[in-house]
């Protein structure tokens, strides 16, 4: 469960069976890449916090690096995610995610200051998994905790190599050398 995070004073997601099984449902959706059994998936949610979040309200910050060390599997409603990387003081759209989508898991595995900002567009349930969330889950059933850590680890490759494919694009748009 969350433990100084936003979700200290918030109830487990385990004490609301139906949002429990959602949530574990969303875990296995093909968006997530999380290659966990429903059974497995129950285990993760085991350690998760449901932490609700007002429309407008900044659901994580870019740059947060107190008390960061969580990620989030959205239940209900759609966030946008924004950047302030272009150097501007505006922020730059970059995407809306809905139910499904996990956010902020870089923080979770490794402690660094938020990479963009997400935004409630409406009033969104979420369901966070802390650092301390994880280490129970790797000390209570570590095949579990391998098998969610390979699949974060994956969904952050993935997006890497999309990142490569686009800085490559933009190199031969520009006349520059491709990587």
């Amino acid at each position: 469960m969350l433990s100084e995070t936003p979700a200290t004073r918030l109830r487990p997601v385990n004490d609301l069976p139906a949002l429990a099984e959602r949530a574990a449902d969303l875990l296995r959706t093909p968006q997530t890449r999380l290659p966990l059994t429903f059974e497995e998936a129950g285990h993760v949610v085991s350690q998760m916090g449901i932490i609700p979040f007002p429309a407008g309200s900044t659901v994580l910050r870019e740059g947060e690096g107190r008390r960061a060390d969580y990620l989030l599997l959205l239940l209900e409603g759609e966030v946008q995610v924004e950047s302030r990387a272009n150097g501007g003081n505006d922020p730059m759209a970059i995407s809306v995610l809905g139910p499904g989508s996990i956010i902020g898991e870089m923080s979770l595995l490794d402690g660094a200051p938020r990479s963009a900002t997400c935004v409630a567009l409406g009033n969104v349930l979420a369901a966070g998994l802390s650092r301390k969330g994880l280490e129970l889950l790797i000390d209570e059933q570590p095949r579990t905790a391998a098998k969610l850590l390979m699949g974060l680890a994956q969904r952050l490759a993935d997006r890497l190599r999309a990142l490569g494919q686009q800085l490559q694009m933009y190199a031969q748009l520009g006349g520059g050398p491709s990587a």
